[in-house]
């Protein structure tokens, strides 16, 4: 679950972001059918199986909105939800209710999405020594409930943005003048404390690579054969990771080469939405 602390600091801003994306100026229909306060609930409705993600951010919307909204649920993210499953109940102001309903499901139909897919790529790396990782593929705006989500469905987080790490792609490459030139500028650039990964395509790319005295190297788009001869040839001298093209079929011949992390953009940038409504709106006695 996300800290109070976390939400406040970091993840409020955007939720209020999304909020004024939603609601200029008023409600109008909101507005139209209930120009008074008036307490109700209404449920939260799992319609298809998947992991639950993003529980805490859902609340947060409403409560941003009336701070005495109140949502209950037995649930946590992680959690596994069935169709047709109800997860919970948010009591408030009927207002609030619908004002705050498709920003709220549209977190946690994301993060759940998310939650959901990295959950079925990670199940096939276990028992091996291969992490599963994120990209900065993400949602503009979205980056810090979705690498979370994929912190829940049991994935890692790569470097969370540009300033996270060092790590030379085939531009910086070829604006360097070249893998050892990359390398080199940036030991004498970045604090020591930071790792260097360097994206390599060819065998001789990773031999440069270990030769320059990269900490991490990236195995993009090889084949699994390529990847082998790499591995082999790396022999524990930097880290390895696999990128490009993952799929859940790939992974159990990857899990064989023994590359210590593979990175899929997929996991956030294709994953689908988890379908999850409220439902049964009603009025309640105050």
């Amino acid at each position: 679950m996300i800290s109070g602390v976390t939400m406040k600091l970091q993840l409020d801003d955007y939720i209020l972001r999304a909020l004024k994306e939603d609601i200029t100026s008023e409600d109008v229909s909101t507005n139209a059918v209930m120009p008074e306060s008036k307490q109700g609930e209404v449920e939260l409705i799992c319609k298809e199986d998947g992991i639950i993600c993003g529980l805490d951010v859902f609340q947060r919307v409403f409560t941003l909105l009336d701070s005495d909204t109140v949502f209950e649920t037995e649930f946590k993210d992680g959690d596994a939800v069935k169709n047709g499953q109800k997860m919970g109940v948010v009591r408030g102001d009927i207002r609030v209710l619908l004002s705050g309903e498709r920003v709220a499901l549209n977190y946690l139909q994301r993060m759940s999405g998310i939650a959901t897919l990295t959950k079925s790529l990670a199940d096939e790396l276990v028992g091996s020594k291969t992490k599963l990782l994120d990209t900065r593929k993400t949602t503009p705006n979205m980056r810090p409930f979705e690498k979370y989500a994929v912190t829940v469905g049991g994935g890692n987080n790569h470097r969370y943005n540009l300033s996270d790490g060092v790590m030379l792609k085939d531009n910086h490459i070829g604006a360097a003048g070249g893998i050892k030139e990359a390398v080199a500028l940036a030991k004498a650039y970045a604090p020591f404390v930071r790792k260097i990964e360097v994206e390599t395509e060819t065998m001789e790319q990773v031999k440069e690579a270990v030769e320059a005295g990269a900490d991490i190297i990236m195995l993009d788009n090889m084949s699994n054969e390529q990847m082998k001869e790499a591995v082999a040839y790396i022999d524990g001298r930097a880290e390895t990771e696999c990128s490009g093209n993952v799929t859940k079929e790939k992974l159990a011949a990857i899990r064989e080469i023994g590359v210590d992390y593979v990175s899929s953009g997929a996991l956030t940038h294709s994953a689908p939405i988890l379908d999850i409504s409220l439902k049964n709106l009603h009025p309640i006695e105050e």
